[in-house]
């Protein structure tokens, strides 16, 4: 989510994650929250609404409300906006793909997540299912002692395999007391290059794919950002790196392992 990133890495530590844990939790509410109002005809503001309504009942702020300037509580890209979309009065259709991404900040900890919806249809929708196979795939990738390379690659080899293009100019960031810190986690790489994951780690990884390789256009909301002629979608997770195991904290579900090809049901 947006660009501004520090270099630093804070390792974290049980505690750390705890509180990290409780703003993800949050996220995944927020989101399983505004999924029974995504519907044909409502509005992606009226969405954006709730979303702020549902973040000051729980006592906490959208991270992103501000940053950078930026005017909504969560981020709304449809169809072709592959990420940034400001909420806006245009009403959903039937068959948009809605991509909502949230972070939020609770006690001086931040949470990060995304996940893209099918309006008002059954099924398996392509695009979706591939991007979410490329984060399982990524997440499959994490463990200390592998890299972020690792991870890069695990991404990309998934879509394209898929017949998708990964978006290389979005990467995840690590997170903590700070909405963006050190490492950029790239969704395209090289097995064994790279930063070394290690315990300690808590970071996002977030692909956003598109139907067709094509530059991202900035519209006048000086926020979309619109890949040309192709459809996108995006899922994000926040991950924390234990020595012997990771931690999806933005996904509390326990059917992951029955969900590797197709978003759980939220």
């Amino acid at each position: 989510m947006f660009s501004r990133f520090m270099d630093d890495i804070h390792f974290k530590t049980s505690i750390d994650v705890a509180h990290i844990r409780k703003s993800c939790q949050i996220v995944e509410k927020t989101i399983c929250y505004l999924s029974s109002f995504i519907h044909e005809g409502i509005t992606t503001l009226e969405l954006d609404n709730l979303a702020g309504d549902f973040l000051k009942k729980h006592h906490c702020r959208s991270a992103i409300k501000g940053h950078q300037g930026y005017p909504a509580h969560i981020c709304t890209s449809v169809n072709q906006v592959a990420a940034h979309g400001v909420p806006d009065h245009c009403r959903l259709k039937q068959g948009d793909l809605l991509s909502i991404d949230i972070a939020v900040e609770y006690n001086g900890w931040y949470g990060d997540g995304a996940w893209t919806f099918w309006v008002d249809k059954q099924g398996r929708h392509p695009l979706v299912a591939a991007a979410w196979k490329s984060l399982i795939a990524g997440i499959a990738a994490v463990r200390a002692g592998n890299t972020l390379g690792d991870v890069g690659e695990a991404v990309s080899n998934m879509a394209r395999r898929l017949g998708y293009y990964v978006v290389e100019d979005f990467v995840g960031h690590g997170i903590g007391q700070q909405l963006h810190e050190g490492p950029k986690v790239p969704h395209i790489g090289k097995s064994g290059q790279g930063i070394t994951i290690k315990p300690g780690m808590v970071f996002t990884i977030e692909p956003a794919l598109v139907t067709i390789n094509s530059p991202l256009t900035l519209l006048t909301d000086q926020w979309s950002l619109k890949a040309d002629q192709a459809l996108s979608a995006q899922f994000e997770q926040t991950i924390a790196v234990f020595k012997d195991r990771i931690e999806i904290l933005t996904l509390s579900s326990k059917k992951l392992l029955k969900s590797i090809d197709y978003p759980p049901e939220i």
